[in-house]
C-alpha cells in the first residue's frame, strides 16, 4: 500500500475525532505537525507524545502580532528545554497576507529579527526550519539562511518568482506542494522547475482549498491526489513517486 507523509499540517486545531482518525489511517505514516505560539507548541508536544504518527516542530507563526518579549523569551526557552521531543523548528517566517491587507502599518523588521532568531537556534539544535515565507519576503528568508550558513529549510505552500526559486534551488532548499496543484498553475510551475529529490508533500490542514476540495474539509488523504497527479505533470511512475516523495522527507526531518 503506497505510503504517505504530511509535511506540513497543524494537527493541533483538528478535533481529537479527526486525530484518532488519521492514526488509524492505514497509508499516513507521519505528519509533521507545525506550531503557532506556545500554547500551540504545548499541545502539539503533547499530542505527538500520545500518537506516535505525529512529529512535532515548535515554532511561531508569523501571521499574527509581533509576540513581546517576556512571550518570545518564554516561547525560546519552552523550546530548548523540550528539544527533544521536536522534529524541527516551525512554523516560522515572514508576514505576507496580513502586511497586504494593512502595510503601512506593519513594520517587517521585528518578523526579520525573530526569524533569525529562529534561524539560529535551528542551526544550534541542529534541526530543520519550517518556512513562511513567500514571494518577495522569500528572498529576505533565503538571505538569512545565507548570512548563517544553514541550508536544512523547507519552504511551505511556496509561491515566488522564478529567480528565487532558482536561487532556493541551488542552495538545496526542500518544497512541499499542497492539493491545490490539481488546480493552480503557479503551484504547476513550482514543481515543474523544482527536482524532484527536493520534494514534498503537505495539507498544510486545516487551511482550506479550493478546486475540487471547496467546502470540504482538508485532511491528510487529500496528498494522494497531488501525489497521482505530481507523477503524471514530472512524468514519473506513480510507485517511484510515492517512494521518492517518501525518501525526501525522511532524509529532511530526519524520521
Amino acid at each position: 500500500m503506497n505510503q504517505i507523509i504530511d509535511a506540513h499540517i497543524h494537527l493541533d486545531q483538528y478535533s481529537r475525532d479527526d486525530i484518532l482518525r488519521f492514526a488509524n489511517e492505514d497509508t499516513l505514516q507521519s505528519a509533521i505537525s507545525v506550531s503557532t505560539d506556545l500554547q500551540s507548541c504545548k499541545k502539539t508536544e503533547k499530542l505527538s507524545q500520545e500518537f506516535a504518527f505525529i512529529k512535532a516542530a515548535y515554532g511561531y507563526h508569523p501571521e499574527q502580532s509581533v509576540p513581546s518579549d517576556n512571550a518570545l523569551t518564554a516561547l525560546f526557552i519552552w523550546i530548548n528545554k523540550n528539544q527533544n521531543s521536536m522534529t524541527a523548528i516551525g512554523e516560522v517566517g515572514l508576514p505576507h497576507y496580513i502586511r497586504r491587507k494593512n502595510p503601512a502599518s506593519i513594520s517587517l523588521e521585528p518578523y526579520i529579527e525573530i526569524l533569525e532568531l529562529f534561524i539560529v537556534l535551528a542551526k544550534k539544535l541542529e534541526k530543520p526550519v519550517i518556512l513562511h515565507s513567500i514571494y518577495e519576503e522569500a528572498d529576505i528568508a533565503i538571505h538569512l539562511l545565507e548570512k548563517h550558513s544553514f541550508s536544512k529549510a523547507h519552504f511551505h505552500w511556496f509561491k515566488g518568482n522564478p529567480k528565487t526559486i532558482e536561487r532556493m534551488i541551488t542552495n538545496g532548499y526542500y518544497i512541499s506542494l499542497t492539493p491545490d496543484l490539481l488546480y493552480k498553475e503557479k503551484t504547476r510551475q513550482l514543481a515543474k522547475q523544482y527536482p524532484i529529490e527536493n520534494i514534498m508533500v503537505e495539507t498544510d490542514g486545516p487551511w482550506s482549498l479550493e478546486g475540487p476540495y471547496l467546502q470540504q474539509k482538508n485532511v491528510p488523504t487529500m496528498i494522494h491526489d497531488t501525489i497521482h497527479y505530481l507523477s503524471a505533470w514530472k512524468k514519473i511512475k506513480l510507485p517511484d513517486m510515492y517512494n521518492q516523495l517518501l525518501i525526501n522527507t525522511k532524509k529532511f526531518y530526519s524520521i
